[in-house]
This record gives structure tokens, C-alpha cells and sequence, in this order.
């Protein structure tokens, strides 16, 4: 077997400040920095991938960056997405190179990512669009302004009265829209009943992560009359057979697994055990979006509304319309050449955005 061609990488780390600040149980959001990985061949051929980490476990964009410098060498000798899985532990290091990767071998065939990983076509997705954990007044003046959106996603932060008030405003602003909420781990079993009854009356169909990570147990027998999701309770491939029968959901992030490798075969591993899925992403820009939407053609339920967050994204970049996203070949993952790689990973790439949708 012939020797695999060499490769550089190059490493940025971009600030992403956000348009607004962001709040969620526990954590406050003023930027989402993230990490650029950009893979070369001796032929010209490039792949990006972009990721901003777990937060919540400490990956961090600089983190990320030491732990592909600390293995530049076995990096640049020309690994695949296999020998990548095996090199790094899921997180935002092994997403930044997987995504890259994906990226290259499209290049390299000139056909775009989704055909590269099977699919026949790809088309737009409803999206849900994202309200932070706010007053309520404001709750309310989010979902009116966000006039496009179909399915609004509310952030709670474990303060029940509140979060109900949040609810309450939401449906009452946005009575023909489709309602989903995520705890973000802010709740105790014992003190949620009130939460999962104002659920149910203002018709919201889906709790994401209602209890911290590591109580899964917690949900063994819980009634709860809507479905639950799982986001911090699912990091990787591994974690996935302990949640059948507990939850109804799966989140899966490329910045969690590790990637679009890993994500992808987790979806097929959801299915298997009866589980839907979810597709995320970390407040990225189009260019951690459009990865996920490879991923989110896979998926029932789409939250990628990540770009519209941040002041600057991408100058060819996702779009939305009607409710829906969609990434058009060109943003990530085409088969077009890409351009010379020092405009790529540049600030200049960064195009300022409009209010959020």
C-alpha cells in the first residue's frame, strides 16, 4: 500500500464575539471562540473544520489547539478519520480535524461532503430558533420578533416560577409556533413536577436535559408527559446504549463526539436503539453549521441556528428562510477548489450579520 500523502495543518483560534450576550443555566455568553483547522496537500486540496469545544468540560479553543499541536507530526504524516478516532478522545480537538478532513477527501474527489458520506442530495431544514434565558418580557418580544421561525427553543435556567413566566410569555406572543424547551441540567427531580405541568398546558413538546449529567438514573420510571431530550448526558458513541429507555431524544454534537465521523455513526446507533435524533451546535459559524447539516439530513429534530448569533459570520455563509436553514455547497464541503488558504482562516472572511432572524 502506498504511503499516505503528507499534509499541513494550520491552527487559528477566531474570537466569534456574539451580537448580544446569551444566558443559559449557569453560564452567561459574551463570545463563542473557536478553533480553525485547516488541512493542506501537496496537490492544493484544503479542508476547514471549525470548533469552539464543550465548555462545560473545560475544552477550551486553546486546550484544543495544544492537544493538535502535541500531535502535529502524526497529523501531518496523513492520517484518516479512523486513525484520527483512535489518536484523540471526542471534543473539539478531534472535530476541528475530522471536519477538515471530510472536507479534504471532498476536494480531493470533487464531490461535495454529503455524497462523500452517502447521501443522495440534501435539502433545507426546519430549524428551531433560539431565545435565551431572559425575562419574560423579553421572552416575548424575542419570539414576536423572530418572524421567520416555525419551532422557538427556549433556554431555562432552573429558577421554576421564572422559567414558567418564560413559557407562559412565549406561547402567548407565539401562539403558531412549535415550542421546545432545554434545561441545560438546571433541575432536581424532586422540585421539576410544576415545571413538567406548565409544559403540558402551554403545549411545548420536548425537554432537553432537564437533570445534570451523571443522574441519568434519575430519569428510571420519571413521568414526564413530553419528551426528553439528552445533550449533556451524550458525549460520544460510547454513552449512547445506557440512555434507551430513558430518554425519548438524543442531542448530538460534532463538538461533543468529535466530529462528523462519530456523529454519523451515532445516529445510526440511535436508530438501532429506538432513539431519535437531534442535531445541535455550539453558536458556531457557517462553517461549524454546515457540517451539522450534513448530519441534521439524518436527524428529526434541527437546532442550527448557531450562526445567527455571532456579529461576523462567514462571507458565503448558511442561509435562512421561511423557517428553514440551508447550506448550499459552497459555504463547506463543496467540490469546487477552495481559495487560497490564508483568506480562508482570516478575519476578513467574516462578514458582519443582520439582528438575528
Amino acid at each position: 500500500m502506498p504511503p499516505r500523502p503528507r499534509l499541513r495543518m494550520s491552527l487559528a483560534i477566531e474570537p466569534l464575539p456574539l451580537k448580544a450576550p446569551f444566558a443559559i443555566a449557569g453560564r452567561r455568553f459574551e463570545a463563542m471562540p473557536a478553533l480553525v483547522a485547516t488541512l493542506t496537500d501537496a496537490d492544493g486540496h484544503r479542508g476547514r473544520g471549525e470548533a469552539s469545544g464543550v465548555y462545560y468540560l473545560d475544552d477550551e479553543p486553546e486546550s484544543m489547539r495544544a492537544a493538535l499541536e502535541a500531535r502535529r507530526d502524526l497529523i501531518e504524516a496523513g492520517l484518516d478519520r479512523d486513525a484520527l478516532r483512535a489518536l484523540l478522545p471526542p471534543g473539539g480537538a478531534r472535530n476541528a480535524v475530522d471536519c477538515a478532513l471530510w472536507e479534504l477527501q471532498a476536494q480531493r474527489e470533487r464531490r461535495p461532503v454529503w455524497a462523500v458520506a452517502g447521501l443522495r442530495g440534501v435539502r433545507p431544514l426546519l430549524t428551531a430558533f433560539t431565545l435565551g434565558a431572559d425575562a419574560p418580557e423579553r421572552v416575548a418580544a424575542g419570539a414576536l420578533a423572530l418572524t421567520q421561525a416555525r419551532l422557538i427553543k427556549l433556554k431555562l435556567d432552573g429558577d421554576t416560577e421564572l422559567d414558567i413566566a418564560r413559557i407562559r410569555a412565549a406561547r402567548r406572543a407565539r401562539t403558531d409556533v412549535r415550542l421546545i424547551v432545554d434545561a441545560n441540567q438546571g433541575y432536581a427531580p424532586e422540585r421539576i413536577a410544576p415545571l413538567l405541568a406548565a409544559l403540558a398546558d402551554h403545549g411545548v413538546e420536548l425537554l432537553e436535559q432537564p437533570f445534570p449529567r451523571g443522574h441519568e438514573a434519575a430519569l428510571d420510571g420519571f413521568d414526564c408527559p413530553i419528551a426528553v431530550a439528552a445533550d449533556e448526558s451524550v458525549q460520544g458513541l460510547d454513552e449512547l446504549d445506557a440512555l434507551a429507555g430513558r430518554y425519548d431524544v438524543v442531542n448530538l454534537k460534532l463538538d461533543k463526539c468529535g466530529g462528523l465521523t462519530e456523529a454519523l455513526a451515532m445516529a445510526e446507533r440511535a436508530r438501532e436503539l429506538g432513539l431519535r435524533c437531534m442535531v445541535g451546535n455550539m453558536l458556531g459559524t457557517s462553517w461549524a453549521a454546515a457540517p451539522a447539516f450534513v448530519l441534521g439530513q439524518r436527524c428529526d429534530l434541527v437546532d442550527l441556528d448557531g450562526p445567527t448569533f455571532i456579529a461576523a459570520d462567514r462571507a458565503v455563509a448558511v442561509g435562512y428562510r421561511d423557517g428553514f436553514v440551508d447550506c448550499p455547497d459552497e459555504v463547506w464541503g463543496g467540490a469546487a477548489p477552495l481559495a487560497d488558504a490564508a483568506s480562508e482562516t482570516a478575519p476578513s472572511s467574516l462578514t458582519t450579520q443582520a439582528p438575528h432572524p
